[in-house]
Formats: C-alpha cells, structure tokens, sequence
C-alpha cells in the first residue's frame, strides 16, 4: 500500500554524525527542476562527446542538485574551529562530498523517491 504524507512542510533529516538537514519533501517539481540543473545537463554529456559518466558520478551529481532545492537549513555542520556554517549552495555540495552523509541523504531522502519510481515501472 502506498501511504501519502500530504504535509508539504520541510522535516528534519538525520544523517548521522551529528548533521541534520531540514528538508522539504521531495515531490515531482523538485526532481524536474533538479534534472534541468546545468551541472546535471553538463554531466549527462561527459567530458568530451561520446564520454559516459558512471551511475556513481550521476548519482553525486543529481543529489547535489536536489539538495541545494531542498535543504533549507542544517544543524551540525561547522569550520575548522567548531563554529557553525551558515547554509551555502557551496557547503551542501562540500557536505555531500562526505561519504557518508552522501549516502544517508540518497538513503533516507532520495531512495523513497526513485523505488516509489521503480515501481511504477514495474
């Protein structure tokens, strides 16, 4: 059975370590404006013509895209000296560089987008 959260307002994701982000939820709109991001245009094509990307480097990528629409503010991300960082289009890609924070947010915000995706195709 499919169960819809009708709440459109932004939750708190826990990815561990200390980090979370405050999400909003991940619906149709955002993944659309999230393919049309220029990195993920510019990925899909590769370096040179006829490069391929791996699922892995599409994945970083699409992710990134996604959360620099979704996150609208994080707890637990600071410098070097422990202070805390203002959210930035720039922290929330340096954050997903992070191994695993990357895979808790494509665990825990992005995968319950893409099987709910899988099957429907099924």
């Amino acid at each position: 059975m499919l169960r819809l959260n009708l709440s459109n307002e932004p939750r708190w994701l826990d990815l561990g370590h200390g980090v979370r982000l405050l999400v909003e939820p991940l619906t149709t709109a955002i993944m659309l404006a999230a393919r049309s991001d220029p990195t993920i245009l510019a990925a899909a094509q590769g370096p040179e013509p006829g490069d391929e990307r791996s699922n892995d480097d599409l994945a970083r990528i699409v992710a990134k895209a996604v959360a620099r629409i979704v996150v609208k503010d994080w707890e637990g991300v600071g410098d070097e000296d422990g202070e805390q960082l203002a959210l930035t289009p720039e922290g929330i890609d340096a954050l997903l560089e992070l191994w695993p924070i990357f895979e808790a947010f494509q665990t825990k915000y992005i995968a319950g987008a893409l099987i709910l995706d899988a099957e429907k195709n099924a």
